[in-house]
């Protein structure tokens, strides 16, 4: 695998961070990018080889990474994981809100998508994994711009597996959520006036991450994208895993 490459887009914490140092540690070749730099202390891997900071709603940024990544090796693996979330009543949702959670959530993920295909093609073939969230597999009162927009990915993911797999590229989606130390989860956690009762919170939503105490954490995520990067899943296409405790099957039972 020493000149494979994958490329992940908002590694910069998280799951992104997580799949990273995963997949570098498996011997990919992984260039990153976020709109932060790598953090500090993180693992000295070799197989790290690159993280720019762009930021994945400009198309011409893309295009940067996408050669970037070209550079390293024979690019063999796209994971879309840049994100961001909007909360609010559909009644108070700016015009910028939308564009912001729908480009970087949607657009960017299409876009680096073409903007690799000419890779894939080259080579014969390529494996896409998008990052969307359990809010794509069931709609969410309290954040309903983020539910559109990770909706619209599960439909992406959907879409380009079948357009796409005339050429031997697969597309996949995981849908987690909570997941602890996450940007998101980290800045609801900060901006609650009781932090442990907000944790506790998103814990009692999944009846599984109920049942052990706990939320879902990154490097599960990753554990599920280095699966669906491997030769195990080679007839894997169009597919969207929920790790997510069980919050996508409905109302949970009392405890």
């Amino acid at each position: 695998m020493t000149n494979r490459v994958a490329i992940v887009t908002g590694a910069a914490s998280g799951i992104g961070l997580a799949t990273t140092q995963l997949l570098a540690e498996q011997g990919w070749n992984v260039v990153t990018c976020d709109l932060h730099p790598r953090p500090k202390g993180t693992k000295d891997v070799a197989a790290w080889k690159e993280h720019l900071l762009l930021d994945v709603t400009d198309v011409s940024h893309l295009r940067k990474l996408i050669d970037t990544a070209a550079r390293h090796g024979e690019i063999q693996a796209l994971v879309n994981n840049a994100g961001v979330n909007h909360v609010g009543d559909i009644s108070d949702i700016a015009e910028e809100d939308w564009d912001r959670t729908l480009d970087t959530n949607v657009k960017a993920a299409f876009f680096a998508i073409q903007a690799v295909l000419p890779h894939f093609r080259k080579r014969g073939g390529g494996d896409i994994v998008n990052i969307a969230s359990n809010a794509g597999l069931l709609p969410r009162a309290h954040d309903p711009v983020y539910s559109i927009s990770k909706m619209s990915l599960v439909s992406l993911t959907k879409s380009v597996a079948l357009c796409l797999s005339k050429d031997n590229i697969r597309a996949n989606c995981i849908c987690p959520g909570p997941v602890s130390d996450t940007g998101i989860i980290n800045a609801d956690l900060a901006a609650a006036e009781d932090p442990e009762a907000t944790a506790q919170s998103f814990i009692s939503a999944s009846p599984l991450a109920a049942a052990q105490g706990r939320m879902v954490t990154p490097e599960e995520v990753a554990a599920s994208v280095s699966y669906l990067l491997s030769d195990a899943a080679r007839m894997i296409t169009g597919t969207a895993i929920a790790i997510d405790g069980g919050k996508s099957l409905g109302v949970p039972p009392k405890r």
